[in-house]
């Protein structure tokens, strides 16, 4: 199971972070990871954080993946990320994809583990996804 969060203080072009919570159920063990970027986008810190997360997790590990952003979900479920490469990484609009280079890590790390999304509303007290929005805006305050 895994929670991920990004934050950037002044976007864009702010300071960031991203964090992570990782559990493993079987094993009761629970890692925290995060670290940030003193220019950067909220969206390229919750890409950072999956990519981290997910790094993290043996591949053909099942993985439960919680996030509270929408940008991060919908390009797997509502298959904007299978579009993009279609079209060459550009948008629907003709436009160059933001973030590629992150979006190309996503694509590999989740081609060999098995992931299911589930949003989560932020900053509504659930406590894996506080965790990491006090880790990324620690990481975040860094720059500051």
């Amino acid at each position: 199971m895994i929670y991920t969060d990004g934050s950037c203080l002044r976007n864009p072009d702010g300071p960031g972070g991203w964090a992570a919570v990782i559990m493993d159920a079987r094993q009761e063990k629970l890692a925290e990871l995060h670290d940030g970027n003193p220019s950067t986008t909220n969206n390229r810190m919750e890409l950072s954080a999956a990519i981290a997360a997910l790094d993290f997790v043996q591949p053909g590990k099942l993985v439960d993946l919680y996030t509270d952003s929408q940008y991060l979900k919908n390009a797997f479920t509502k298959r904007w990320l299978e579009n993009w490469k279609r079209r060459g990484w550009k948008t629907a609009a003709g436009g160059d994809v933001k973030n590629q280079d992150l979006w190309q890590q996503l694509d590999h790390l989740f081609s060999t583990r098995q992931v299911r999304f589930h949003w989560v509303k932020g900053h509504v007290g659930i406590e894996h996804n506080e965790r990491c929005d006090e880790l990324a805006k620690g990481e975040a305050m860094k720059y500051r």
